[in-house]
C-alpha cells in the first residue's frame, strides 16, 4: 500500500518549512545587527574603558576608528563567506557568520579595561571588532541570498524586507536596552559594569541562533546548482565568472554607496551624534532613536510589497532621490529636544526604508546562482567598508570641525551617485532564482 500525502499535509509542511526559514534567518540576522549596533550606541562608554581618558575627544574618535576597522574586515569576510556560501552552501556560511559575531561580542563583554591592562585592552577591542567585521561581512550577503532564493518569485520583495526588518529589531533591542540602562543605572554603574551587559547578552543569544541555523534547510536553487555538471569539479572558475559579471558588481557599488551612508548616519549613529554634538540627554536620544526605528520597521514590508507590484527601480529611486530632498531640512530640525531628533530620524527613515527593504532582492536578482553570494559580497563589503564604516567618524568630525551641513552635503552627493546607478539597472521583479 502506497503512502499518499494529502494537499493539506503538504501545505502544512510547506508552511512549517517557510516558518523555519524565516525564523532562523531573521533571528540570526537580528542578533548580528544587535551586536554590530551596540558598539555604536555604547561608544562613549567604550572610549572611557578601552582608551586613555586624558583626551576625551581623542578617545571617542579612537573608538569610532575601531568601528571603522571592523568595516575594513568586511570585504575579506565577504569574500571568504561568499566563497563558502557559493561552494558549500548558504546555510553553512550563515551558521559560521553568526558564530563569529557571537564570539566577538563575548570578547568585548568580558575583556579587561585600559585601566587594568593598558594598551592590551585596546588591542583586544580591535581583535573583537575584526572578528565581528569578518562575520558581518559574510552575514548580509549569505542571508540575503538565502532569503531571496527561498522566497516565492512573486513575493520576493516582501520576503527580502525580512533582512532589514530583523536587522531593525536587533537595532531596536540594542537601543531599548541602552535606553533602559541609561535610565535606571547611574553614570558610575554604567562605567563600571553596565556597558558589558549588552555584549554578553548578544554573545549568548548568538550561540542560540547558531544552533537554530544548523537545523535550517538548504535552498533548492543551491542544491540544483550543486548537482549540475558534476558539482565543483566541472564548474567554471569563480574569478572568470565574476569578471564576466563586472557590470553587475559595479552596479552593486553604485547602488550601495549613497544608501549605506544615509542608513548609518540616520538609523545607527544619529542618537550618538545628537548626544556628542548637540548636547542631547543620552536617555532621551536613545528613546527618540527607538521610536524612529519603529516607523522604519513598519515601512519596510510596505515598500517590499509595493516593489512586487510596481517594480524595483521606481521604489529604489524614491529612496535615493527622496532622501536627498529631505536630509537638509531634517538636519536643521535636530536640536536639544528628543522629539526633534525622533521626528527627523523617522521622516528620513521612511525614505531610506524604500531602498533597504528591497536591495537584498535586487542584489540577488542581478547574479546567477553559482556566484550569487560572492558576486554581491565583495563589491558590497568594499563599498560599505569605505563609506558606511567611516560615516559615524566623518559625521562626528565634520560636525565638530566644519558644521553638520558639510556631512549632509557629502551624503547627498553619494545618494545622487546611487540614483545614477539605479537608472542603469534592469527591472528584475519576478525574475527566477534558478
Amino acid at each position: 500500500m502506497t503512502d499518499t500525502v494529502t494537499p493539506q499535509a503538504q501545505e502544512a509542511k510547506t508552511r512549517a518549512g517557510r516558518l523555519k526559514t524565516l525564523t532562523g534567518t531573521g533571528l540570526g540576522n537580528a542578533l548580528e545587527w544587535f551586536d554590530w549596533n551596540i558598539y555604536a550606541i555604547f561608544a562613549p562608554y567604550l572610549a572611557a574603558q578601552f582608551f586613555s581618558s586624558s583626551d576625551q575627544l581623542s578617545a571617542v574618535l579612537s573608538t569610532l576608528a575601531v568601528f571603522a576597522v571592523g568595516f575594513a574586515a568586511r570585504p575579506v569576510g565577504g569574500f571568504v563567506f561568499g566563497w563558502i556560501a557559493d561552494r558549500k552552501g548558504r546555510r553553512f556560511a550563515m551558521s559560521l557568520s553568526v558564530g563569529g559575531a557571537a564570539a566577538g561580542s563575548l570578547l568585548i563583554g568580558l575583556a579587561p579595561t585600559y585601566g587594568a591592562v593598558g594598551a592590551l585592552a585596546s588591542l583586544l577591542l580591535l581583535l573583537a571588532r575584526l572578528v565581528q567585521g569578518l562575520a558581518h561581512g559574510g552575514e548580509l550577503p549569505s542571508a540575503q541570498t538565502y532569503i531571496a532564493e527561498a522566497a516565492p518569485d512573486r513575493h520576493r520583495g516582501l520576503w527580502a524586507s525580512l533582512i532589514y526588518v530583523s536587522g531593525t529589531v536587533g537595532i531596536m533591542a540594542g537601543t531599548a536596552l541602552g535606553a533602559v540602562m541609561a535610565t535606571v543605572l547611574s553614570s558610575s554603574q554604567m562605567g563600571a559594569w553596565g556597558w558589558r551587559v549588552p555584549f554578553v547578552l548578544g554573545g549568548l543569544f548568538g550561540l542560540y541562533a547558531l544552533a537554530m541555523r544548523r537545523r535550517m534547510p538548504e535552498t533548492e536553487a543551491f542544491e540544483e546548482e550543486s548537482g549540475k555538471d558534476g558539482g565543483d569539479r566541472d564548474r567554471p572558475s569563480m574569478w572568470r565568472t565574476l569578471a564576466e559579471h563586472r557590470k553587475q558588481a559595479l552596479q552593486v557599488v553604485g547602488m550601495t554607496v549613497g544608501l549605506t551612508v544615509a542608513y548609518y548616519a540616520w538609523a545607527v549613529s544619529a542618537p550618538q551624534y545628537a548626544i556628542s554634538s548637540h548636547g542631547l540627554d543620552p536617555a532621551g536620544a536613545l528613546w527618540a532613536g527607538l521610536a524612529a526605528n519603529v516607523v522604519f520597521l513598519v515601512a519596510l514590508p510596505l515598500w517590499g510589497a509595493l516593489s512586487d507590484r510596481i517594480g524595483r527601480k521606481p521604489v529604489l529611486l524614491v529612496c535615493s532621490l527622496g532622501t536627498v530632498a529631505v536630509i537638509f531640512p531634517l538636519n536643521s530640525l535636530i536640536g536639544r529636544e528628543p522629539w526633534q531628533l525622533g521626528l527627523a530620524m523617522a521622516i528620513a527613515m521612511i525614505f531610506i526604508a524604500a531602498g533597504a527593504a528591497i536591495v537584498p532582492a535586487v542584489y540577488a536578482e542581478l547574479f546567477p546562482t553559482r556566484i550569487r553570494t560572492i558576486g554581491v559580497a565583495v563589491p558590497y563589503a568594499l563599498c560599505v567598508a569605505a563609506f558606511g564604516g567611516t560615516a559615524p567618524y566623518l559625521q562626528t568630525w565634520m560636525g565638530a570641525e566644519l558644521g553638520g551641513a558639510y556631512f549632509t552635503g557629502y551624503t547627498a552627493v553619494l545618494l545622487l551617485i546611487s540614483s545614477a546607478a539605479i537608472v542603469t539597472l534592469p527591472e528584475t521583479r519576478n525574475r527566477s532564482m534558478r
